[in-house]
């Protein structure tokens, strides 16, 4: 067959077969994408805060009236009475020449603590903590007189006043008393209202930086060159592990912010193994590694067990009834344990699966890790609680 009788494609034709290898193209690309693993890339705004954005702690001394007989004994806490005094005598209520005969148990000191969001407006509103300051044994059921929130410059910044809520449960008979929870520590939500504002111009700062939560210097390298490759070169850069510097020029502050902190990186962390004694817990992070070691690793254990039996004389013997020790001792000093050899460059898994491999608890593998470390082929900073 000459190229003269080979049937053509038509232009229709030839578009679709065109169309069609596209497709499987792009598919095969896509299966390909979806095949490789996925980094754990995170927002910046979920490990980086702009500095000079923060809470404000407040604090305030007030009382809490209406207590079931739980509140503070007035013959002990001297400050409770002359607190009490003092709210009266600002309420038209003269008391001074009876204070002898103040005894209600309805009253309690509290300190009120609050935590100022930065932005807030005034009329806005915030949760409140409140805890007992004197003997009080429960605060369940109590309303917060108005009690203002100072800041450390002492000026006060919000005003504070309701009903408490403690979440506990407190129960007491003659012989017998139940407490579930902390009956003299609780919340109140919304319960204060700003009345002062925290003058914040952000729009107004065209430069400006991110404190990284967890000070790495490759990451704080990642931000900055995410920030660069979105919003242009220059306006990142990182000064140390913590700061990354900002410097908007005459871009929009607001608009810039925003679109940064949707921007993701993968974050790096530093190999460290956090080891808590006191209640067997080891956190380790993914990037741990252990050199080729070998371990062997046994528990000497003593087991000491009496049994005294009675020796009953015969019948007629004259004889005295005595006790006669009987003490067994036996000795584990686990020789059936085997040398265990974990392998090096692993990853956290199969660490992980080498450590539960030598059949020991957590208590055993705290102090093989430092062990580990002691010999030098635990490749993380263990930290020990």
């Amino acid at each position: 067959m000459t190229s003269r009788d080979r049937p053509r494609l038509s232009s229709t034709s030839r578009s679709a077969l065109i169309l069609a290898i596209g497709v499987l193209v792009a598919s095969v690309f896509a299966a390909a994408v979806c095949a490789a693993p996925a980094r754990a890339q995170v927002r910046i705004k979920d490990i980086a805060d702009v500095e000079g954005i923060r809470e404000n702690q407040l604090v305030g001394y007030g009382l809490v009236v209406g207590l079931n007989g739980t509140g503070d004994k007035l013959d002990s806490a001297v400050f409770t009475r002359q607190s009490l005094i003092g709210m009266l005598e600002r309420l038209g209520v003269n008391t001074r020449d009876q204070e002898a005969k103040l005894k209600t148990k309805n009253v309690a000191a509290v300190m009120v603590t609050a935590d100022l969001p930065a932005f807030a407006r005034t009329g806005s509103r915030i949760d409140i903590a409140v805890s007992a300051l004197g003997d009080a044994t429960n605060l369940t059921g109590g309303t917060l007189l108005v009690t203002p929130l100072l800041a450390a410059d002492g000026e006060v910044y919000a005003v504070a006043q309701g009903m408490l809520t403690t979440g506990a449960v407190a129960a007491r008979g003659a012989a017998a008393s139940v407490t579930k929870g902390v009956p003299t520590a609780g919340r109140i939500a919304n319960g204060a209202t700003v009345e002062r504002e925290v003058g914040v111009q952000l729009a107004s700062h065209s430069t400006m930086r991110l404190g990284l939560r967890n000070p790495d210097l490759t990451t704080a390298r990642r931000i900055a060159d995410a920030i660069n490759r979105s919003l242009g070169a220059g306006v990142a850069r990182a000064n140390d592990p913590r700061t990354v510097s900002l410097d908007f020029a005459s871009r929009d502050v607001i608009d810039s912010l925003a679109r940064l902190e949707e921007l993701r990186v993968e974050p790096d962390n530093a190999a460290i193994v956090v080891i808590d004694e006191a209640s067997g817990t080891i956190v380790m992070g993914a990037n741990v590694r252990v050199s080729t070691v070998a371990i062997a690793q046994g528990n000497l254990t003593i087991r000491v067990t009496e049994t005294p039996q009675v020796s009953q004389p015969g019948a007629f013997s004259n004889g005295t009834t005595t006790t006669v020790p009987r003490t067994n001792i036996q000795v584990d000093d686990g020789g059936n344990k085997k040398l265990g050899i974990l392998s090096g460059n692993v990853t956290l898994r199969d660490l992980v699966a080498s450590l539960n491999s030598l059949g020991v608890g957590p208590r055993d593998m705290i102090s093989i890790l430092q062990s580990i470390k002691a010999a030098g082929a635990l490749q993380a900073d263990l930290q020990v609680r």
